[in-house]
């Protein structure tokens, strides 16, 4: 499908707020409402985006969205995410980071920071720590992931496991409403799940777009999450239930 420039310009919206409204793009767009139905039913019909009620989101499916995309999907969001939680991270502190832009936000947040212990499984999460003399940054080894710096598998789970750290903090592909965490890569589940039940206190860390995505496994459920940082506040339903597990929600 060859695309518009109209259509080309939504598509980057869309990476980029993970979600469009028919409402919003008639307005930048000076269109009608039909104009931009029409087109978001085209890109839907490409395989580009999903339709949901009052607009379009990214394709859901059993695969990731690319990394490029992903580390600009939200990106002030997830800045702001990332400062939120580092402030609730206290100096002299050990913890996991795992792999994730989310968690790279919170490590960036991180650099100021005095004595902190860091486990990753994200070399780009090392990358960001090497820049500070204060934090002893240990990489938990195990098979490349070339696509986002991860490193997943058994050797990682089994490195993962060696620690007994004081916060978890991770990210997740998709959040429904459900309030459980979901992802692609069950290799990378199977060591966010020892991530969390090594850690005394475990942080998510997921902006608002990972509630209009869908992923194939299971991680854990929100009732096993000390504290959600997020941009938005939650459905009621989904904001119920986190106060019924005791599930702290930051919005920021």
């Amino acid at each position: 499908m060859a695309l518009s420039l109209r259509q080309s310009e939504i598509l980057a919206l869309a990476r980029t707020e993970g979600r469009v409204l028919v409402d919003d793009l008639a307005e930048r767009f000076g269109v009608t409402l039909q104009t931009i139905r029409r087109d978001l039913t085209e890109l839907a019909d490409a395989g580009r985006l999903d339709r949901v009620h009052g607009g379009a989101v990214l394709k859901a499916g059993v695969a990731n969205i690319g990394y490029a995309e992903r580390r600009l999907l939200n990106a002030e969001a997830k800045a702001r995410i990332g400062q939120a939680c580092a402030a609730a991270i206290p100096d002299n502190s050990s913890l996991f980071l795992n792999i994730g832009t989310t968690t790279e936000a919170v490590a960036r947040a991180l650099l100021d920071h005095r004595n902190l212990t860091v486990v990753t499984n994200n070399l780009n999460v090392a990358n960001i720590l090497a820049e500070s003399e204060s934090c002893d940054v240990i990489v938990a080894g195990g098979v490349l992931r070339r696509s986002d710096g991860g490193l997943v598998g058994d050797l990682t789970k089994e490195a993962i496991e060696t620690f007994k750290v004081d916060f978890a903090v991770i990210g997740t592909s998709a959040l429904d409403r459900d309030g459980d965490l979901l992802d692609f890569d069950s290799q990378e589940v199977r060591v966010s799940r020892a991530i969390i039940r090594q850690a005394r206190r475990s942080y998510l860390v997921a902006d608002h777009s990972k509630l209009t995505r869908t992923a194939p496994v299971r991680i854990a459920s929100l009732s096993e999450i000390g504290r959600l940082f997020t941009d938005r506040k939650l459905p009621p339903e989904l904001a119920a239930r986190c106060a019924d597990w005791g599930t702290a929600v930051s919005v920021s």
